[in-house]
């Protein structure tokens, strides 16, 4: 997913007394994709790539693609710059190689051509979601369909960590040697999730912790570090953006409809790219 990036901490927030208000002022709307799901920003190269599931999110129809959108005005630079994809998702930058998850596979594409340079194959996941990347390189996706970790490390990918305590983790965060997880929470008989609440994971033992007092926020989706002590998480079944610091207090910041998705951040302009899954637009908004 993510190109991690700490914006300027308030000293009142640092001192623990004030929370630190965020107005957002919506920048662009960009319509004509296809059930996008995850945006990750690319500062440098003044665009963002977007993946597109096009479709059925558990359906391998080869429907799926990724796009490059400007971060200036928010046009579509390239619609379909990758192709031969089912459902993607989560994405993350590792030196020439960007990584989604692809329902049971990790796939690599080769961000100087666009072509799919290595499929990764995740035996009895069933629903591979997001993706973040450590400082080692190694790269981490999410499979909310059966609370799993995976990790490729060596050009192998493994299942890393599972367990009823990942509470059908979905987005991935890594912050130096941690790992943030945004859960969905465990699914009820009627299809509905209890609220879930942020973990952080060691990326060294593997312990998990609550972040906060562990009371629901909601089904959680996008993750993306705001400062140095909180988050802005995106919540897909109430369609909503939140600020959610290391105590686990929230600050709801935007409605946006069911659908909100993998969220990308640029530290530098305060700007959130926000995928919307079911209206097909990818929207951006300042954070002033």
């Amino acid at each position: 997913m993510r190109a991690i990036g700490l914006g300027v901490v308030a000293v009142a927030l640092l001192a623990g007394t004030v929370p630190l208000r965020c107005e957002p002022v919506k920048l662009w709307e960009t319509k004509g994709l296809s059930n996008p799901e995850s945006a990750l920003p690319v500062p440098d190269a003044g665009f963002a790539y977007v993946s597109n599931i096009a479709g059925n999110v558990s359906e391998k129809d080869g429907n799926g693609f990724v796009s490059k959108v400007s971060l200036a005005d928010g046009k579509i630079t390239t619609l379909k710059w990758a192709t031969g994809l089912d459902a993607p998702k989560g994405l993350a930058l590792v030196g020439d190689g960007l990584y989604t998850a692809n329902i049971d596979q990790l796939v690599e594409i080769d961000t100087k051509t666009g072509k799919i340079a290595a499929r990764y194959e995740a035996p009895g996941s069933k629903f591979l979601n997001d993706v973040a990347a450590d400082s080692e390189g190694n790269v981490y996706v999410s499979d909310s369909g059966t609370s799993a970790i995976w990790r490729l490390a060596g050009g192998t990918l493994e299942k890393w960590l599972e367990g009823p305590q990942l509470n059908n983790v979905n987005g991935l965060l890594v912050v130096g040697d941690k790992l943030i997880l945004a859960p969905w929470g465990q699914q009820a008989e009627d299809g509905s999730a209890e609220p879930a609440h942020l973990l952080e994971v060691s990326l060294k033992d593997k312990s998990v912790r609550s972040l906060g007092s562990g009371n629901g926020v909601g089904n959680l989706d996008g993750i993306e570090p705001f400062d140095a002590s909180s988050y802005l998480v995106t919540d897909w079944v109430e369609g909503a953006l939140h600020r959610i610091d290391r105590s686990g207090k929230v600050e709801h910041l935007l409605d946006l409809g069911q659908g909100s998705a993998d969220i990308g951040y640029v530290p530098a302009t305060r700007t959130v790219l926000i995928p919307m899954l079911k209206d097909d637009t990818l929207l951006a908004y300042r954070l002033e």
